[in-house]
């Protein structure tokens, strides 16, 4: 997938503006990364596979900086660089004595900026501040301008840092997800509020060139691309690019999905996420008799390939990859049944009964809600290493349980399973068959995401997909057989993305959020899956049907259709 826009002699709003460079031709290349999560290694840990990773970024930033002049090229992350892998775990709560390895790797590279991301903010107090004063010895700031201080003390991360490339001035601003406090209990944010990003950025990039003048102003921000009308807020991305004046590139991420464009004034990348991509733009800046007469843009995204993985930088961290590699193929305990997480798109499965049951064991919840976290894997019955319990469960969500009627219970499943299924013409799952957005395929994909496709346990129920919606869900009652009541109040264990209005089903089902209906705050659920098994030894995901219960879709025809729709979907 390759995307080249030019923008040939377009002239700058400031044209008319006084310049301080000298007459000539100036070039300026972007590079950037942005939602890494964690694959910084080329090897998947067990056997010999490969990946893309930050080993093979590098080969390509190497390769920019022969052909242009080191000198010429800006490197940026945009974010979500300390979750989602191994490495990162180990380097976040394990070894937490040693350098993080991720400032160190982005001096290797010799990154200029580094963005927070919402799944950095993820990790806690304990590993971004640590991370962001590691890389500030590295000399890269840790950006994140309208992320504020409670405490009046202004903002909590660096707005941005200027830098001498290709003969420019050139300011670098940074920014946060203005959603977090949507997603993430206050124990990980504590002390911080989030700005909406179009509230502080014009001013921003008014106050940066009033005070530095810059040539060049980027606006880096760890928003989603959006649609550019302003209606949500953690895609904030083109509501910048088409609002915003006075800046020269955006560089946007979260959303995963790869997007550059150019206009006369200004460039917009987002290179998507996990190493698929390296944004790559170039700009043009052409001074005559002291005014800047012309801006030209050429934004593209180059591959990367896994094999590419630089073999010096490879051996440069070598043994913190055997140790990384060590810690996670320890023996954990033993599955009795192959986890395939995506049978949970057709029904019960193995692997959300795991999700399910560490809800439910906090042993004050009544009902659990969870969803497939991992899109398409397997996990073989044997022997589990620690590896597996990333495979299980990705992420470092917390479990929480809150308080919700049995009638919003009604309602959240039939928000959930809105945006899952659709009366059976021709297809009972909502699919969509055309171009990946996340990876450039030709496939049948998902309409919606399939993160937020949750089911309950602990209670017995059909979803007719017969019935419109509002009406699909039928509780039939509590898992052990006794009454479910739409009036009577309940405990759900759900996670803390979920419970802090992640995803919008609370919303969807008319739970307003309120402090008083949270019961608990409990550690991060994969480490309940690890404590399970230390204390058990053994996962057997059919084993725990009588604190489950049941669901299915009914009638019968429609299971069949779901069975042929998933084969569409995972050919």
């Amino acid at each position: 997938m390759r995307k080249i826009v030019v923008a040939i002699l377009a002239l700058w709003a400031a044209l008319s503006c006084t310049s301080t460079l000298r007459d000539g031709e100036y070039t300026l290349t972007v590079l950037s990364t942005n939602d890494v999560h964690g694959t910084w290694f080329d090897s998947t840990y067990v056997g010999n596979g490969i990946r893309r990773s930050l080993f093979a970024v590098n080969h390509y930033v190497d390769s920019v900086r022969a052909a242009d002049g080191a000198g010429n090229v800006l490197l940026i992350d945009v974010g979500d660089c300390l979750q989602g892998d191994n490495a990162a775990y180990y380097y976040n709560y394990v070894d937490t004595v040693s350098r993080h390895l991720f400032p160190r790797l982005v001096g290797y590279m010799q990154y200029d900026a580094v963005v927070a991301g919402n799944h950095d903010i993820e990790t806690g107090h304990g590993v971004y501040d640590r991370v962001a004063a590691q890389l500030d010895k590295e000399g890269v700031p840790f950006l994140g301008g309208n992320v504020v201080r409670t405490d009046g003390k202004g903002s909590y991360f660096p707005l941005y840092k200027v830098f001498k490339k290709a003969g420019l001035k050139v300011a670098v601003l940074g920014y946060e997800n203005a959603s977090i406090k949507s997603w993430l209990g206050e124990s990980v944010w504590s002390g911080m509020d989030f700005i909406p990003i179009v509230d502080v950025v014009q001013k921003d990039v008014d106050y940066v060139r009033a005070k530095e003048k810059p040539d060049v102003v980027i606006a880096a921000m760890h928003s989603a691309t959006g649609k550019g009308d302003g209606s949500v807020l953690e895609a904030e991305g083109m509501d910048v690019f088409n609002k915003v004046k006075g800046v020269d590139w955006v560089l946007c991420a979260h959303d995963h999905v790869p997007f550059v464009e150019s206009r006369d004034t200004c460039a917009f990348i987002n290179s998507g996420s996990h190493c698929r991509f390296l944004g790559h733009g170039k700009m043009k800046i052409k001074v005559e008799g002291g005014k800047v007469v012309s801006k030209t843009f050429v934004t593209d995204l180059i591959p990367v390939k896994a094999e590419k993985a630089d073999p010096v930088m490879r051996e440069a961290f070598r043994k913190e990859f055997l140790t990384v590699k060590d810690f996670t193929l320890k023996d954990v305990g033993v599955l009795t049944d192959d986890i395939v997480t995506r049978e949970s798109y057709a029904g019960q499965s193995a692997y959300t009964n795991v999700l399910h049951m560490l809800n439910l064991s906090c042993g004050i919840a009544d009902i659990s809600m969870a969803a497939p976290l991992t899109f398409n894997k397997t996990v073989k019955a044997g022997p589990l290493v620690f590896n597996d319990l990333f495979t299980i469960y990705p992420f470092e969500n917390q479990l929480y349980v809150i308080t919700m009627t049995g009638e919003e219970i009604r309602r959240y499943l039939e928000a959930s399973y809105d945006r899952w299924i659709c009366a059976p013409n021709p297809h009972v799952i909502k699919m969509r068959s055309g171009d990946n957005p996340r990876t450039g395929e030709r496939r049948w994909s998902f309409a919606g995401t399939s993160y937020n496709f949750d089911s309950a346990a602990g209670i017995n129920y059909d979803v007719d997909v017969t019935k419109p919606f509002g009406s699909r869900i039928i509780i039939k009652s509590m898992a052990d057989g006794s009454p479910f009541c739409l009036d009577k109040t309940y405990n759900v264990a759900m996670t803390s993305y979920r419970a802090n209005g992640g995803g919008g089903l609370l919303e969807e089902a008319g739970v307003e959020e309120d402090e008083s209906r949270i019961v608990a705050r409990l550690p991060e659920i994969r480490n309940i899956l690890y404590d399970y098994l230390m204390t058990n030894g053994t996962l057997a995901p059919y084993s725990f049907g009588s604190i489950l219960g049941s669901w299915q879709f009914v009638p019968e025809a429609a299971r069949k259709q779901v069975a042929a729709d998933l084969k569409l979907l995972f050919p």
